[in-house]
Order: C-alpha cells, then sequence, then structure tokens
C-alpha cells in the first residue's frame, strides 16, 4: 500500500484501481477563494448604481455569498484532486467515473474531506479462450421443419367463400349484419354490416358466436347477449341485451400450399424454392435453439468461469454504483412495512447493502471482463448497431422508433444497450455460432 503527503494532503493507493485521498481544506483558505472569486466578480457583472467593473467585492460577498462560497470549494476539491493525480502521474484517460466522497464534513474551522478517485483496473486474461464451455450442437428435426412450414402457410392463408348449402360451423368466418338493442332501444357502437367474424375467436362479447353455429346463410336470427360486469362502456356493464343477426355468407380460411410459390412468398426471391425454403426453416429454428441455450446456459457458465478465474482489483466508485442498483431492485420486491423500517434505520441499509455486494462484485467483474475480452477480439457495436436495435425493438412492440430513441438518450440508456450488443456479439464469436449455422 503506497502512501504519500503532499503538504496536508494525504494520497494512499489502495490498490491498482482505487486511491485515497484525505485533505482538510481550511475555512481560511476557503475565505481566500470567496476574495478572489468576489474581486473576480466584481470586474464583471452589472449592478444598477455601479459602472462596469466598479462594484465593490463586499457589495458582491452579500449578493452572491452562497454561490460564491460553494464555488470556492468546488475549485478548492478540484485543485486538491489535480495534484494528487500530478504526483501519482495519473491520466485523466486512467480514471473511471466521478470521484466517490468516503467523507465530505463541513465544520466551522474547515472541510474534512475523504476521497475515492478510482481507476480503470489492469486486467490480464491470457487463457479466456480455454475456459468456453463445451456444449452439443442442437438437432433439428424433419417434423419441427414440417410444423414451421405448416405455420408459414398459416400465415399465408386465404378467405374463401363456402359455396356448398351447409350450416354454419365452428372456426368459419361468418359474414353478418348486426344491431343490439338494450331495453328495445339500438344502442351506440352495437351495430356493423358485413362485418367478418371468424367463430370461436371470442372477440365478440359472451356467448355471441356460440349462437350463430347452425345458422344458414341470409337467416336472421335474435340471439340474447349479457356483458360482462367490467365492460368498458358503463351502460353495458352486467347488461342483458338483444342481438338482431343477418347471417349473408360463409367463408373459410385456407392456408397457402406448401410448394414453391410459398417459398417465393417468403423468401421474396423470384427464383426461390420449397428446397431453399426448408433449408432457411432449418437454420431459423437451429438458431433459436442455439440462442435459448446460449441465454439459458452457455452466457452464464462463461461468466461464472471467468469471473472465478480473473482476480483484480475494481474501482470502488463503480462498485458502490452497482450495489447501489442492486439495493433498489431489492427493494422493490419489499412489502411497505419492511421499506419503511429500512427508512432512517442505517444499520438495517448497511445490512441489505452488505447483503448485496457478493453479487455486486461479481457484476463488475464480468462487465470489466467482458469488455477486456471484446477488446481483444476486436469486436465493437458502432452507434448505428445500437440506433437499429432500438428501432427495431420499437417497431415489434408497437411503439414509436423515435419516442423510444429519445427515451434512451434521456435516461442514459445508450451505454448499456451498447455493451449488451457487444456482449452478444463476442459470445456469438466464442462459442462459434456463426460456423454452425454456414
Amino acid at each position: 500500500m503506497q502512501i504519500k503527503r503532499i503538504g496536508k494532503v494525504k494520497v494512499e493507493k489502495i490498490d491498482d484501481a482505487n486511491v485515497k485521498i484525505e485533505a482538510k481544506i481550511s475555512k481560511d483558505e476557503i475565505q481566500k477563494r470567496v476574495d478572489k472569486l468576489a474581486r473576480k466578480s466584481a470586474k464583471e457583472i452589472h449592478l444598477d448604481g455601479f459602472r462596469k467593473g466598479k462594484v465593490p467585492p463586499s457589495i458582491v460577498k452579500k449578493l452572491y455569498g452562497k454561490k460564491l462560497e460553494d464555488d470556492a470549494k468546488s475549485e478548492l476539491i478540484l485543485e486538491l484532486l489535480d495534484k494528487a493525480k500530478k504526483e501519482l502521474k495519473i491520466s485523466d484517460e486512467a480514471i473511471i467515473g466521478d470521484p466517490y466522497f468516503e467523507k465530505y464534513e463541513d465544520k466551522e474551522d474547515g472541510i474534512e474531506l475523504e476521497i475515492i478517485l478510482s481507476l480503470k483496473p489492469e486486467i490480464n486474461i491470457d487463457g479466456y479462450k480455454e475456459l468456453v464451455p463445451e456444449f452439443e450442437v442442437p438437432k433439428v428435426t424433419e417434423e419441427e421443419v414440417e410444423n414451421r412450414l405448416k405455420e408459414l402457410a398459416k400465415s399465408q392463408r386465404t378467405l374463401e367463400d363456402v359455396k356448398e348449402d351447409r350450416a354454419l360451423e365452428d372456426k368459419d368466418i361468418a359474414v353478418i349484419d348486426f344491431e343490439g338493442f338494450l331495453d328495445g332501444e339500438a344502442f351506440e357502437g352495437g351495430s356493423a354490416k358485413d362485418y367478418q367474424l371468424e367463430i370461436g375467436s371470442g372477440s365478440f362479447v359472451g356467448d355471441f358466436e356460440k349462437q350463430l353455429i347452425g345458422m344458414k346463410k341470409n337467416e336472421t336470427k335474435e340471439i340474447d347477449v349479457k356483458f360482462p360486469e367490467d365492460y368498458h362502456v358503463e351502460k353495458l356493464k352486467g347488461a342483458n341485451t338483444k342481438f338482431k343477426v343477418t347471417l349473408k355468407g360463409i367463408k373459410k380460411s385456407v392456408d397457402a400450399p406448401i410448394d414453391d410459390e410459398l417459398a417465393k412468398k417468403i423468401l421474396r426471391k423470384d427464383d426461390a424454392k420449397l428446397e431453399d425454403l426448408k433449408e432457411q426453416v432449418k437454420k431459423d429454428i437451429l438458431k433459436e435453439k442455439l440462442n435459448k441455450l446460449y441465454l439459458d446456459e452457455l452466457k452464464n457458465k462463461y461468466l461464472e468461469a471467468i469471473v472465478q478465474k480473473y482476480n483484480f482489483s475494481i474501482p470502488q466508485n463503480i462498485l458502490e454504483q452497482e450495489i447501489d442498483t442492486l439495493v433498489n431492485q431489492k427493494a422493490q420486491t419489499l412489502s411497505e412495512k419492511e421499506l419503511e423500517e429500512l427508512k432512517g434505520n442505517k444499520e438495517k441499509l448497511e445490512e441489505l447493502r452488505e447483503s448485496v455486494k457478493e453479487d455486486a462484485i461479481n457484476s463488475v467483474k464480468a462487465t470489466f471482463l467482458v469488455d477486456a475480452i471484446a477488446k481483444a477480439e476486436n469486436i465493437d457495436a458502432s452507434d448505428d448497431e445500437v440506433y437499429q436495435v432500438i428501432y427495431y425493438e420499437a417497431l415489434m412492440s408497437g411503439q414509436d422508433p423515435q419516442s423510444t430513441i429519445k427515451y434512451y438518450e434521456k435516461n442514459n440508456l445508450l451505454p448499456a444497450l451498447k455493451m449488451a450488443i457487444i456482449e452478444d456479439k463476442l459470445f456469438n464469436k466464442l462459442f462459434k455460432f456463426d460456423e454452425i449455422l454456414k
């Protein structure tokens, strides 16, 4: 442990990633800096009744005393940090995050400080490839391929008129005119013409659909429908209604044939064949299985292995941030009574922080190790890649992409997403998924 003294400042190198600075800034030093700032401000500010540059410093101190004192303290602390960095020959590039204040006591005779300055850890990652877990490549069966082809055929299904003279059946699409009545009066939103309703889909309330089964084309029928108690329209909540329904036609859903034409539509290639589609489907299923294996097993196995193998000093400020995050997550699972017990109870809060510390250490170690290994493998993620992921995820969840991007930017979520993309790209390379999928 390296300890140096720079005047009244004690600088202690705790480990390779943390430097502790202990110092006291006297009241006299603060006052001298306040006077200096007041004299400087007096030359720059405009005040009614005074020419520019002629405002007395005493007036400036009277008007802006609190701000001048805060600025003086900030300047003196920054100078103290700069002095410690120069003494230990620490570059700004080596520093990670903001200084962490272990102690800040503003007393009558000055400020007592204990500051942790955190540095990027030095990590030796020799042998990281040897820790990649072995795994059996998942198999894709012919049955799985056939079932997926049937799903694709269903996604391209068409509606055809039922020409034979038969009654409406479950799964048919009924083309209906209908009008609903409450206490003999037609109610708003209760009618439509040429409406296509899939029987058994549960689209309509109560047993509306079930009561249509057995109707013939051009038949008109009156049915009773009870609305649920939690229906969104107030006057219809739990209401007993009548519907007049005319069946104008019956259609049925027909899956697309599983042939070359389906392959052309799905693959969007004019020269595509069914065999091409089967190959793509097989690859897609294998990719899904590999992704599941990765998320359920391989990723955690590898992270646990590297965290266990490599030991290095962790930046204290990053560790404290991770502990804060885990404490907040745990707090969300506590009851109101448990949260009340935590408030104001320093001992219980420390116990909670201690309970998540090991997980926090492992999480921080894993983050630094993945970053180091990704650099060794020349893996990165561009800003375009990050924004493309946000854009795609927003579209898939039915959200506005631009609003989602602004949310990520406003909440500083882009770095975490970028790290997640890098992590996935890294593991994809280490586990040789691309080679498996060729």
